[in-house]
């Protein structure tokens, strides 16, 4: 018995950390939930007159503190004044020092948006010309590093505490009330409780520096906790802590009390434990909902008690399967999962899968907002992959439904199968016994017959766990039960690691509004330069045949003159979103004088966006643009047009 089970659970053991690896590995830092949607002054403008404060205007309310928004001057010194004040809805401000000096000002924030994950950016503007400067700019997005990975790790373990927890106990209170003697399932759910415990302290103590240093040395940051405490997800989180020591009374409750209680005692306490555990699974889930994507954007007051039930509904079906997987392996041969009990999970695991596509669909409409955010951003992929996922997993399952209604009830089967060797094998085990006790009683401590007969007592509990494996194999309808069911629990691993970072990636329907208000901010920025100052704004679709190897490049220059001139170069896919990629290189030739090509190697500065300053046009013309651009090793082409300068 205990060799078959050991394979099968370092197999799910090894899926799970490969799976958790894997998509934390590519979700890389955590995706921005508030955008960008437009600044004063805007990016790569050059104003006549130093402005006196520089507001930015996010896509939803976002969290600041003192550090949130920093304006540099070109030799990096900040020149803010104060906190930065919230002017209008999600339009927030720091005023400037007066009299500031010509030259390319560097704007840098990071925040907080209202569905609790960080967001990070920069931008340039000059004021009366541009010129260079030395300020470096990470590129590295807020809720990254080892920080970024560490807390994905903590979110993908509370939610699995939570499901193995709260279905563990559905699954006992509501299936198989014989299953609280179950030393396996007690295990089990207690686990849950560990691991959805631990998990929690260590989000409340990364989460300081996860939104802001990103540093590991500020972990332990006790002013950041405090910090952290007077939060939105601060506060879900002593929440959840408060409702986990509920939780802890209730499964000491379950698995002690209620195991002992009989008859009239035991329905009344069902019914209670029934309502309580229903409350505090509830609660927990809220501690969620009300810190996430839930709580921000469209109709919250709807969103937050459907995502509640969408928790707790794949909970119950998720939970309560890893439960009848511990049960059908490990139950003792005494008392096997009983049909009724697996019947019983079948229909509440499919009034589960009900509720869970009900919710899902709400929340999937929510998110999205139209059917080209499914292939057009990443969150839309992410969905369609856990889709598929959901529908394999049902799809398992209807195979377990067929073995649970062809399952028989064993236990009768298998004490007549017993009968017939019963006399023998007990003749045996009290001969074994009576050995053992001679062997022992004839036995000074350390002697031979000691030894004899602890190697006694071995071979008896190997003959017993091979009697028992043979007992549960014997069934063939169980056995088949037993293989649908651990198929079913290895998807469902995948299935919370994809939810895990779908719960950390910008929602659809948020990433297709920032970017078109983007591009409306761009296109209004761009016509403001063009008349003031002949800034010219060239776009150039490219597509190297690689792994995101489509795009727009938009290379901004200003004044487009002859001389000195600023450059700027944006990457978008094509759904207007910033990406980053290995390379830009940009050249200018001017054919018509056989001048050029011209090189140019802008340097990054954030995401999507590189820039050169001092780029000399040395005379006017129509001269041809070109873009280089590498998405990979091996995958790069080369983008043109031609433009008047000067």
């Amino acid at each position: 018995m205990t060799q078959t089970i050991v394979p099968r659970v370092r197999m799910l053991v090894l899926l799970f950390l490969a799976v958790t690896g894997a998509l934390l590995a590519a979700a890389g830092p955590a995706s921005a939930h508030a955008a960008l949607t437009g600044s004063d002054p805007a990016q790569g403008v050059v104003v006549d007159k130093a402005p006196t404060q520089v507001s930015l205007t996010f896509s939803e309310t976002v969290s600041m503190n003192d550090d949130s928004l920093r304006v540099l001057d070109p030799k990096g010194t900040r020149v803010d004044t104060g906190k930065p004040s919230e002017v209008s809805g999600t339009t927030y401000a720091v005023q400037l020092h007066s009299g500031l000096p010509d030259g390319t000002y560097t704007v840098t924030y990071q925040v907080v948006s209202a569905d609790s994950h960080p967001v990070a950016g920069a931008y340039t503007f000059s004021i009366g010309s541009p010129s260079k400067t030395s300020v470096s700019v990470s590129d590295q997005a807020a809720g990254g590093g080892v920080v970024g990975w560490l807390y994905g790790f903590g979110r993908y373990v509370s939610y699995a505490g939570f499901i193995v927890m709260t279905g563990g106990a559905a699954f006992v209170l509501a299936c198989w009330q014989r299953g609280t003697g179950v030393r396996a399932l007690q295990r089990l759910v207690v686990s849950g409780w560990v691991a959805m415990t631990a998990a929690t302290l260590f989000l409340l103590l990364l989460r300081g520096s996860y939104t802001s240093s990103g540093k590991a040395g500020d972990i332990f940051d006790l002013d950041l906790l405090g910090e952290v405490l007077q939060t939105k997800t601060g506060a879900a989180l002593v929440s959840r802590l408060l409702l986990l020591a509920a939780a802890a009374l209730f499964i000491a409750v379950l698995f002690g009390a209620y195991d002992k209680r009989e008859g009239e005692e035991k329905r009344d306490l069902t019914f209670g434990l029934a309502i309580g555990g229903t409350v505090v699974a509830a609660g927990l889930a809220a501690s969620w909902a009300m810190a996430e994507h839930a709580s921000t954007g469209l109709q919250p007051g709807i969103a937050m008690p459907v995502d509640v039930l969408h928790l707790l509904a794949v909970a119950t079906w998720l939970g309560g399967l890893t439960a009848l997987l511990v049960a059908l392996y490990r139950a003792p041969a005494d008392r096997p999962v009983e049909a009724p009990a697996a019947r019983r999970f079948s229909r509440l695991a499919f009034s589960s899968v009900l509720v869970v596509v009900a919710t899902g669909t709400y929340q999937s409409w929510r998110q999205l907002g139209s059917w080209s955010a499914f292939t057009d951003t990443r969150y839309g992929q992410l969905l369609l992959v856990k889709i598929g996922l959901v529908a394999l997993l049902v799809g398992v399952a209807s195979v377990s439904r067929r073995w649970t209604a062809r399952l028989a009830d064993t236990t009768t089967k298998e004490a007549v199968r017993e009968s017939a060797p019963e006399k023998e094998r007990v003749t045996a085990s009290a001969a074994t016994g009576d050995t053992v006790k001679q062997a022992s009683g004839d036995a000074e401590p350390g002697s031979g017959n000691a030894k004899r007969a602890a190697q006694l007592a071995r071979q008896r509990a190997a003959v017993d766990a091979t009697r028992q494996k043979r007992q549960r194999d014997a069934d063939p309808q169980r056995f088949g039960l037993r293989r649908s069911v651990l198929a079913e629990a290895g998807v469902a691993v995948v299935l919370l690691a994809v939810t895990t970072v779908l719960t950390s990636t910008e929602p659809g329907r948020t990433e297709q509004d920032a970017a078109a208000a983007g591009r409306a901010s761009s296109s209004s920025s761009s016509s403001t330069g063009d008349s003031a100052s002949g800034a010219l704004t060239l776009d150039m679709s490219f597509d190297t045949g690689g792994t995101d190897g489509k795009g727009v490049v938009s290379v901004d220059l200003d004044p487009a003159r002859t001389g000195a001139n600023e450059m700027h170069v944006y990457v978008t896919r094509p759904n207007g979103r910033a990406f980053d990629v290995p390379e830009v290189k940009v050249a200018f030739t001017l054919e018509a004088k056989d001048i050029g090509p011209l090189p140019v190697t802008p340097d990054h500065i954030t995401t999507g966006h590189w820039s050169a300053n001092g780029v000399q046009i040395p005379m006017a013309g129509e001269w041809e643009i070109s873009v280089t651009v590498r998405t990979s090793d091996i995958d790069q082409v080369t983008v043109s047009k031609n433009a008047q300068i000067g």
